[in-house]
């Protein structure tokens, strides 16, 4: 008897053990996952492998040679195994797909642009400008991601590149500064609370307007030149062109095939963007009354070790259609696997956007804000009104044409 309480007093200490030994790392490994350290995907079979490795251990050791649990216990583990594998996998193979908009290839790229960096990509007048500010607080600015390149040529052509007082050299980070850029929709933002005193972005959407009215202000739009809104599929997908409606059959819904529009038999894959983001917002004017369909999502870890659902950035699948501005998606992510798709028979080009003849080409704004009523910062504030002035005169103009955008005077 005594000895039979003695093998059962072993069994449940093995038992235990084997709980623990199991147990305690798939617990940490799933905190470390939740808190974002390992990809969703990964996180979310953790537990389950965790668990039914933790059980085929103890009927392992609970169990004698060749017992039929014993047998059962360690194909299901074999088999949650498996199915986890596959299932990391397929979301391997889904972050291996490239993007148009991922945010750590954002922030390298902003880098790129970034006045006075060592050997930036900003293009340069080839003598000084006539306009020159002492101070990088003389107009702070802020603005969507596409248009960075720009306003950043601005910054550098009649900002000071170090302090009049020490000669120590100016951070201009294009994530904290007086020249940031948090993209459009953290710009109006910033603009209605009076963090950034101009901003350069697409016209506002109209949720950023009911924004601007509800907190008694009114934006101020002075177009500063022309940019196309383009679509792009994969490199391999067949389709070189859609028209206008096509554009809009997709996005409302009715047309949910490449084969409708001259392609391969595969579901199309719509992706969108942020709400209130300038290209959403270009999308939704395209679309004027037609419902736009909802946009795929995906799970993402949050902050707080939460799992939310965002809009998806665009990925290159095959069956992929996306939508940015034209510079952004040619120059600034130079992604050679996609293609801009002709609309209506026209492709995006500078000079379709200049002679009119893209459908989709529009003016690009540097955007000021006051309160209902009153004057616009360039009328009261000199410094505004002098870099509005220059921006517009034939220097300023250049900058836009050099960096690859079409000038509002063109």
């Amino acid at each position: 008897m005594k000895a039979k309480a003695r093998r059962w007093l072993g069994t449940l200490l093995a038992a235990i053990s084997m709980l623990l030994l199991v147990g305690i790392p798939t617990f940490l490994l799933f905190l470390f996952g939740s808190l974002g350290m390992f990809p969703l995907y990964v996180t979310r079979v953790i537990p389950f492998v965790g668990i039914t490795g933790a059980l085929a251990a103890v009927v392992g050791v609970c169990t004698p040679v060749g017992s039929r649990f014993k047998r059962i216990f360690g194909r299901v583990f074999l088999c949650v195994c498996l199915i986890s594998v596959g299932y990391a996998g397929w979301g391997f193979y889904h972050d291996s797909i490239p993007t148009v908009d991922e945010a750590e290839d954002r922030i390298a790229m902003l880098w790129e642009y970034a006045p006075f960096e060592e050997k930036n990509h900003l293009v340069s007048l080839d003598h000084d400008a006539s306009l020159s500010f002492d101070s990088p607080y003389a107009v702070t600015l802020d603005g969507a991601t596409a248009l960075y390149p720009v306003y950043a040529a601005f910054a550098q052509a009649v900002y000071p590149e170090v302090w009049p007082d020490s000669g120590s050299k100016i951070d201009y980070s294009p994530l904290n500064s007086t020249v940031e850029c948090g993209g459009t929709i953290s710009a109006y933002s910033r603009l209605l609370k009076g963090e950034a005193q101009m901003i350069f972005a697409a016209a506002p959407s109209q949720a950023q307007l009911d924004a601007a009215y509800a907190a008694g202000k009114a934006f101020h739009l002075t177009p500063i030149g022309r940019e196309a809104f383009v679509f792009f599929v994969n490199s391999k997908n067949p389709v070189t062109g859609l028209t206008v409606e096509e554009i809009q059959g997709i996005y409302s819904g009715s047309i949910t095939n490449w084969n409708a529009v001259g392609g391969k038999n595969q579901k199309i894959r719509p992706f969108q963007r942020a709400e209130d983001s300038g290209s959403q917002t270009a999308l939704q004017r395209l679309m004027g009354d037609l419902p736009l369909m909802e946009p795929e999502e995906e799970d993402r870890i949050g902050g707080m070790g939460g799992i939310i659902r965002q809009v998806a950035n665009y990925r290159n699948y095959p069956n992929a259609l996306g939508f940015s501005f034209r510079f952004y998606s040619t120059e600034m992510v130079q992604n050679g696997d996609i293609r801009l798709l002709a609309l209506n028979g026209i492709e995006p080009t500078r000079e379709t956007i200049r002679d009119g003849s893209y459908p989709i080409a529009s003016e690009f704004y540097a955007i000021t804000c006051a309160p209902i009523g009153s004057p616009a910062p360039e009328e009261t504030n000199s410094n505004i009104a002098a870099f509005l002035d220059w921006i517009l005169s034939e220097e300023g103009q250049s900058l836009v044409e050099q960096t690859g955008y079409v000038g509002i005077s063109s």
